[in-house]
């Protein structure tokens, strides 16, 4: 199996973290639109997966940040396709947009590493067998999707209700960070530090950098995750 897989990018300090080595592993191609720069959506047709990262904007910057509009347009298009589609934190809320489902600000922004736990539905979901019905994950997002109608809902937090879905066996949203890294970490520590306020669900940088040990776990999941995906392929 020789999988095709490209990647929307939309900041340079949140990038595929440990993704990427999963990618090598298999053996896959890898290609990048990365809207900071010059950027251009390829076919729909040039790939077979679609994965979506994070980033500081909101999915309704479209006048600050034009290019949203006609990501939504490609992503929406893929899933039509039949293609394996992936988002994480903001590339989450994207597959949401594209599927109908409102995303607004949630009650408290969430950053740091935090619990999630399985619902009903994410237990008995192919794709997260064999974990645990609670995991501790990193976290760093201030908005939230509705579940897209027709999409089970897969996880949940006592802070935020809706922190993954898929729809069908192909579209997975997470709003968590399984593909952190201790570099990817680094990065965002560095150019988001401005989102570490006071707030009740805001870790400060001490307690999220002595929270690392935490990314190993957290990585094997997602590699559990792109297995799954694979296999549905």
């Amino acid at each position: 199996m020789n999988i095709k897989i490209h990647c929307f990018q939309h900041a340079p300090f949140e990038d595929m973290g440990c993704i990427k080595d999963w990618i090598k592993k298999e053996g896959f191609q890898l290609s990048y639109t990365r809207f900071y720069e010059k950027w251009e959506i390829p076919s729909v047709d040039t790939y077979d997966w679609l994965i979506i990262m994070g980033g500081p904007m909101n999915v309704d910057e479209e006048t600050q940040y034009p290019w949203l509009k006609e990501e939504k347009k490609a992503i929406k298009k893929a899933i039509n396709s039949g293609k394996t589609v992936l988002g994480i934190c903001l590339g989450s809320q994207l597959i949401a947009t594209a599927l109908g489902a409102k995303v607004r600000k949630n009650h408290e922004p969430e950053i740091g590493w935090f619990d999630v736990s399985l619902t009903d539905e994410g237990q008995r979901s192919r794709l997260f067998k064999g974990f645990d019905n609670t995991f501790k994950i990193f976290q760093w997002h201030g908005d939230t999707f509705e579940i897209p109608k027709g999409a089970y809902h897969l996880a949940s937090s006592p802070v935020c209700r809706n922190q993954a879905f898929a729809l069908g066996n192909k579209v997975l949203g997470l709003q968590f960070h399984l593909e952190v890294t201790a570099e990817s970490l680094d990065l965002m520590l560095q150019d988001s530090a401005d989102d570490l306020i006071e707030a009740p669900f805001v870790r400060k940088k001490e307690e999220i950098l002595e929270n690392s040990h935490y990314i190993s776990s957290t990585n094997r999941l997602m590699y559990q995750l792109l297995d799954r995906l694979k296999e549905n392929s």
